[in-house]
């Protein structure tokens, strides 16, 4: 059986969900619209089960802790998918909040709200922030125990002060995904 090339997105609510359906439907992928929910909704067997389904890669996969602290729902849920031999994780799109219980991850290389490449992190709102190499979210500690091939942060999908929304093509949240598709090795087969 060929393993099942996916993405995962720590993001899910309903902006996030709207600007993945978006990305993932202009570059050919899919997108699992199920796991969206603040806190995800469905368990890891379960979004494993979706991704087996989805006609073709890549495949988009939302997770989200709804700003619990330590390891919520969403990151369970993230756990149980990577560890699934079955699925080949491409990388992630990190992604920026402003929560109580703020957690942190490195990243490869972040995209700010204007659409350019930063080795800084970036904030909710897409700017580049002060910490060099990490991001500031929730649902993003998990990411580095992943052993991810990459990892990019950006600010709060499908909004950033409207510069991502839907309705002008989710620029940055596509960005991130093509240099993802490409960094993660992808269009190499």
């Amino acid at each position: 059986m060929k393993k099942r090339r996916v993405i995962f997105v720590t993001d899910g609510d309903l902006y996030a969900q709207k600007a993945i359906e978006k990305v993932a439907s202009d570059i050919g992928g899919r997108c699992i619209s199920q796991s969206a929910g603040n806190p995800t909704p469905l368990a890891g067997y379960e979004i494993i089960s979706l991704i087996n389904e989805a006609p073709h890669d890549p495949v988009f996969v939302m997770f989200d802790d709804s700003g619990f602290p330590g390891e919520g729902y969403g990151e369970l849920a993230m756990q149980s998918v990577a560890e699934d031999e079955n699925i080949e994780l491409l990388g992630a799109i990190a992604v920026a909040s402003r929560t109580h219980f703020s957690e942190w991850t490195r990243v490869d290389v972040s995209i700010d709200r204007d659409g350019e490449l930063t080795h800084y992190g970036v904030d909710k709102n897409g700017f580049a922030d002060m910490e060099l190499g990490r991001i500031d979210g929730d649902t993003v500690s998990i990411l580095d125990k992943l052993n991810l091939p990459i990892i990019i942060g950006v600010g709060d999908i499908g909004k950033m002060s409207g510069l991502d929304d839907p309705e002008v093509g989710s620029p940055i949240t596509l960005k991130a995904v093509q240099i993802l598709l490409e960094r993660s090795g992808f269009y190499d087969l």
